[in-house]
């Protein structure tokens, strides 16, 4: 059962929420997108924060044996809170509350509940780590629907400048998710979708294909950089940030045939 449950794990990477995040954006909730890629941004960061700043270990820490190979690949960093449970916990808890559908809640459920179980059935997680990943998710969640994330004004630029210095003035040997949380966080903070979803199913099947070919063109072109140039605090926050401004900003312009404007 163990590569099903991988299979399922795996639903927990950088990709697939990529992929969620400007699927439901272009084709479902331009402005709730971007609040939600707000809340999962703060998420990111204070998962980040509260991992290597507890520095817990792993079920299989002192104990190699305790998971497969295959399975210790998909956990970085220490243990607590678990990555895995809260980012999904965030994303899909958020989707479904901005819908606010029962269907939607039911998938959305059905999928944080997989995740979650899978870290503990792959020993990559002790239960108190999936269950504090589960709680800070829902708060995010939570701050996806009801937060107030202003940009009017200076705000607009002010903050995401703010942030990129910050992930400039990262120390030496910082660990690299810290510069990943705070160029989403700007980028997402930056970005004012004012397009419409498309109409009709062609028009829907056209910027998914197309939206998602030009996100990971950027995506996968921006991790060619030399691994010592990429890793740099501000460097990694200027892609993940473009990442943000060319899935919301560029795509929709040029796409705009089929993603109008407001």
């Amino acid at each position: 059962m163990e590569s099903f449950w991988l299979a399922v794990t795996n639903l927990g990477r950088d990709e697939v929420f990529i992929v969620a995040l400007a699927l439901y954006t272009w084709l479902v909730n331009p402005r709730g997108g971007r609040d939600l890629g707000v809340a999962f941004a703060l998420s990111y960061l204070v998962n980040t924060a509260l991992k290597f700043g507890l520095d817990l270990p792993r079920p299989f820490t002192n104990d190699p044996n305790a998971a497969s190979a295959t399975a210790r690949a998909t956990a970085g960093g220490p243990g607590l809170p678990s990555g895995h449970a809260q980012m999904a916990a965030t994303l899909w808890g958020g989707i479904a509350a901005q819908v606010g559908r029962r269907p939607v809640w039911t998938l959305a459920l059905l999928l944080i509940a997989l995740i979650a179980v899978s870290r503990l059935v792959l020993n990559v997680h002790y239960p108190s780590d999936v269950i504090v990943g589960l709680l800070l998710g829902v708060v995010f969640a939570a701050l996806a629907v009801r937060g107030f994330f202003p940009q009017e004004g200076a705000l607009r630029w002010l903050i995401p400048v703010i942030l990129l210095g910050l992930a400039a003035f990262l120390p030496a040997g910082t660990p690299r998710e810290y510069g990943t949380a705070l160029g989403l966080l700007a980028g997402f903070w930056f970005v004012r979708p004012t397009f419409a979803p498309p109409r009709d199913v062609a028009g829907r099947v056209i910027v998914g294909v197309v939206g998602l070919l030009i996100v990971f063109a950027v995506f996968f072109g921006l991790a060619l950089l030399p691994q010592e140039v990429r890793d740099i605090g501000l460097v990694r926050g200027l892609r993940y940030a473009l990442l943000v401004v060319v899935a919301a900003e560029v795509v929709p312009r040029l796409l705009r045939r089929w993603l109008p404007g407001e």
